[in-house]
């Protein structure tokens, strides 16, 4: 093939995605508009590789420990408190996976793995010890009206007293969004028990983004002035995403979190798709990519390459996420 005769098909090819890709973006408003059912209660098993694979038995095992926890929400608690790091550390004392502080770990710490000793640093007792200590926190409040889950959640962070006082969540600033942000993030660790609204913000995404192809790989880039406006794959998301208001993670095992989890056949424009060497361990995610239809998605591979059309269909595949306001707003600033 002639230098010229490829420069002509490579031409029709670009021009060829950029109208493949703006039906899809005048697709998703009008689903976006027009939703099909969003998320149902019911039971919380958790998604696809949400948990390392190491902590996953014991979080499904312990998370059925009372009716007010579930898998998912023991998961998102964890997520929140550590990061699923086990020699996590705050400047407040507080220790391990869990984040107990010692004087919450010598009442409430337990030998989960019946090994004869109770260490806060051994994920072994101290999910099993999270579970216990939240279901303790509901026995505490069973007889307060509206949700036990909620209560418990509120009793965590404000006291079981604060709960029984006011009859349930009380009015604290700090304690009602402690309860949204744990409820919320339940969502993405959990495999969703139906269809899923898309997000009205993924065709702005999209449209970012395809303004951005062509553009030459960055490592650590955000698109910035002095990164010569150069990505590199998460900072290529979280910009598409920042530009129609909504703040992503930095990091892609974090964007993972952002929502809640279709399946591979339940895929719309706008989703971030997600890529792995581990496919049991969310936190091991290294690509990630915002989703055009068709088996395509927009991202930034790697160094020496462009910000172009790649194909999902690949053994490293991990999963997608549907990002919600909700669930960006959720995540942690650090894990």
């Amino acid at each position: 093939m002639t230098v010229r005769k490829a420069w002509i098909v490579a031409g029709s090819a670009v021009a060829a995605g950029l109208s493949f890709v703006l039906v899809l973006v005048i697709g998703v408003y009008l689903v976006a508009g027009n939703p099909a059912g969003g998320l149902s209660g019911g039971a919380r098993n958790l998604a696809k590789g949400a948990v390392p694979a190491a902590y996953q038995a014991l979080v499904e095992k312990w998370g059925n420990r009372c009716p007010a926890i579930n898998p998912a929400l023991l998961a998102a608690q964890l997520y929140q408190e550590s990061g699923f790091n086990p020699r996590a550390q705050s400047p407040a004392a507080a220790q391990g996976i869990a984040q107990f502080i010692p004087g919450t770990w010598a009442i409430h710490g337990i030998d989960g793995d019946g090994d004869g000793d109770r260490d806060v640093w051994d994920p072994a007792d101290a999910i099993p010890s999270a579970a216990s200590y939240d279901c303790t926190l509901a026995s505490y409040v069973k007889d307060v009206p509206g949700d036990p889950k909620r209560n418990m959640l509120a009793s965590y962070n404000a006291g079981a007293y604060a709960v029984i006082k006011y009859g349930g969540v009380p009015p604290y600033k700090e304690t009602r969004n402690y309860v949204k942000t744990i409820t919320t993030l339940e969502e993405s660790f959990a495999a969703p028990v139906s269809r899923l609204d898309p997000s009205k913000q993924a065709a702005g995404a999209i449209a970012y983004a395809q303004k951005k192809l062509g553009t030459l790989y960055l490592w650590g880039g955000d698109g910035t002035a002095e990164d010569g406006g150069r990505f590199d794959c998460s900072g290529l998301t979280k910009a598409a995403y920042e530009s129609v208001g909504v703040t992503l993670p930095r990091v892609a095992n974090d964007q993972w979190n952002a929502g809640p989890h279709p399946a591979r056949s339940e895929l719309l424009p706008g989703d971030l798709v997600f890529f792995s060497d581990d496919l049991g361990n969310s936190r091991a995610i290294r690509h990630v990519g915002i989703y055009v239809g068709g088996g395509y998605m927009i991202d930034a591979p790697r160094t020496g390459a462009v910000i172009r059309f790649d194909p999902i269909d690949t053994p490293d595949y991990f999963g997608a996420t549907r990002v919600t306001e909700d669930g960006a707003k959720a995540l942690p600033t650090t894990v």
